[in-house]
């Protein structure tokens, strides 16, 4: 009887541990169920050299290799895909086709209102790049000036609080590709864009009559973001590898790969702190 007993009690504990065990399995998955697995498309803009560009065809840059190295170490499959400044803001924002967007994209409080944005991840701020000569020495200078920037960026929102919102000398156009045209052909006398963007022209044009100033008075620092729709579930994946890869030293590399030096992380981190509370 003892025995009989013995073997009923080993029959119930295994059991019951058995059913421990099934259970047990949703709960070890908790934390990854809402994590993206599939292939994310990415739009961009590449008309925005060093940071997103075309090159035989292929689309390279800062931007890309960043994003390719934050996608490695979530370790999700993606592709960025050239849709363009405007088309992208739309799609990201529908949130169908293109999960999200990367593209020198400000993080700004009124984006915010429309987009969620990972951890910023690059430290920018706009430049103004005019003729050799002109009087031009912080940005009120630009107040009667005729100026070129790219539509629906922070260059155009600060020139348009310092000119006014109907002023036709300031001229919005579809890229900072148009914008530099525009001032080469002699159409305005100035051109407002992110540093990153005027010093790649100025590095590729040594010879244009042109010269080059910094305003942080007016122009304080920006910090870009990868774009989201809003309640995006690849927003913790995403934040979670920008903050692995900067720890790890891949950043930086790609940095210097860039730019030819190692980035100043001391404000960014600063912004990434703030952001991650």
């Amino acid at each position: 009887m003892r025995e009989k007993l013995s073997v009923i009690f080993i029959v119930l504990v295994i059991t019951v541990l058995s059913a421990c065990g099934k259970e047990a399995t949703p709960d070890s998955n908790i934390s990854g169920k809402n994590q993206v697995t599939e292939n994310v498309k990415f739009a961009t803009d590449a008309a925005y050299a060093p940071m997103e560009f075309m090159d035989k065809g292929k689309i390279t840059g800062f931007d890309i290799d960043f994003v390719a190295a934050v996608m490695d170490e979530a370790g999700i499959d993606h592709e960025v895909i050239n849709t363009g400044w405007d088309a992208m803001l739309t799609s990201v924002q529908q949130g169908t086709e293109y999960k999200a967007g990367i593209s020198s994209v400000s993080i700004t409080e009124d984006r915010k209102q429309t987009y969620d944005y990972s951890l910023p991840y690059f430290e920018s701020t706009n430049m103004i790049l005019f003729n050799k000569g002109a009087a031009i020495s912080n940005a009120m200078d630009l107040k009667d000036k005729k100026v070129a920037v790219q539509g629906a960026t922070t260059a155009d929102s600060l020139m348009t609080k310092i000119m006014g919102k109907d002023n036709n000398n300031l001229k919005r156009l579809d890229s900072n590709a148009l914008a530099l045209m525009e001032l080469e052909g002699g159409g305005v006398d100035a051109v407002v864009a992110d540093v990153a963007i005027v010093q790649e022209y100025m590095k590729n044009n040594p010879n244009k009559p042109f010269d080059t100033v910094l305003d942080p008075e007016n122009f304080a620092s920006e910090y870009y973001g990868i774009l989201l729709p809003k309640g995006s579930e690849l927003k913790a994946q995403i934040d979670s590898a920008i903050t692995k890869i900067i720890e790890n030293g891949k950043y930086t590399e790609i940095y210097k790969k860039w730019f030819g030096e190692e980035p100043d992380m001391s404000r960014l981190q600063e912004e990434i702190n703030k952001s991650s509370q």
